[in-house]
């Protein structure tokens, strides 16, 4: 399991001003600045979860995920991968974890996939009955077994990136770490990607962890979701629950045969608040909050015969924008 204790990880930074008179003066008198990309935060991931990790650009995601797999340091904090301590670096635990990231490449330009494949076979010892069978596994589920013996330079993006992911899974690690897995992918490689995770996922119950800026990755593929603001936690839970965690909106759409004005709708509706009310051709729709809903419904169905009722859930890339920005003001306010 993953288990992670008031993590923190700072960086000072050095201040300049611009021009020659600013690094002359940063000579003589340097200023220096600290940046924290992670506030102390915890965590507790057990074998078989799937989490995803979603926040703005430097909201401390990847440093997370640093930190985990062992790249970098942590200033502060305990975090225990699997019983190890990840910046040890062992052979045991880098054979047992696996990492993406997708704005980097792990495999040879040059090479075949193939041949990349067998120098990591050797470099993670893995046997050789296990890493034949998880090639060709692989390699079929993804659709990429024509292409192994193709230099990595000549394939596509999508291709790139699902043979990056072979070359993570091939000696099964039991934690996977993936930043980023169909950064710039075309709809029809993330759909395959995702879907592959799933299944990948309920054949081997491996940790997953997941950072992606399509939030339809983390919708398909996670169970569990922590937002990340600032490097503090804003939300940790199950990903089906964070809709109760705020009183978000709902698009209602009411189809009557009745003519109704405009002006007689905001009558009845003077006591509920809504936003973006619109009534064209006996259709009436507008945003409404969760806890208003029943009243807003109750309002104008007493008094219309309604023929058709529409109500639409808030797209939860929203919700969690209006937790981040929640906690944005609740720290300005403190």
């Amino acid at each position: 399991m993953i288990s992670a204790h008031k993590l923190t990880k700072s960086f000072t930074l050095t201040k300049k001003d611009p021009g020659f008179v600013g690094s002359l003066v940063a000579l003589f008198r340097r200023e220096y600045e600290t940046k924290f990309a992670l506030r102390g935060v915890s965590l507790d991931i057990e074998p078989g979860e799937i989490v995803g990790l979603v926040g703005a650009n430097g909201a401390g995601k990847t440093t997370l995920i640093k930190i985990l797999s062992g790249i970098i340091h942590p200033t502060d904090g305990d975090v225990t991968v699997l019983g190890y301590k990840p910046w040890e670096r062992k052979n045991e635990f880098r054979r047992k974890i696996g990492l993406l990231m997708g704005q980097k490449a792990q495999l040879w330009w040059d090479l075949p996939a193939a041949d990349c494949f067998t120098l990591l076979r050797e470099i993670y010892a893995t046997p050789k009955k296990q890493f034949d069978e998880m090639l060709v596994l692989l390699s079929e589920t993804l659709q990429v077994k024509d292409l192994l013996h193709v230099p990595v330079r000549r394939l596509s993006l999508g291709e790139r990136m699902k043979m990056e992911l072979i070359a993570v899974l091939l000696h099964r690690p039991e934690v996977i770490f993936l930043d980023e897995p169909t950064l710039g992918l075309d709809i029809t490689s993330q759909k395959a990607i995702r879907n592959f995770l799933t299944d990948y996922s309920h054949r081997y119950k491996p940790i997953l962890l997941i950072t992606s800026h399509y939030m339809q990755d983390i919708e398909e593929v996670c169970k569990r979701l922590i937002v990340i603001r600032k490097g503090s936690f804003v939300y940790d839970g199950a990903l089906a629950d964070i809709r109760d965690t705020s009183d978000y909106q709902k698009r209602v759409v009411i189809h009557t045969d009745e003519t109704i004005s405009n002006t007689r709708i905001e009558q009845l509706l003077q006591n509920v608040s809504v936003e973006e009310l619109a009534v064209s051709d006996g259709t009436i729709s507008f945003h409404v909050t969760r806890s208003n809903l029943s009243a807003a419904l109750s309002a104008l169905v007493s008094h219309m015969t309604v023929r058709d009722i529409a109500i639409e859930e808030e797209d939860i890339a929203d919700i969690i924008e209006r937790l981040m920005l929640v906690k944005q003001e609740a720290a300005h306010v403190a």
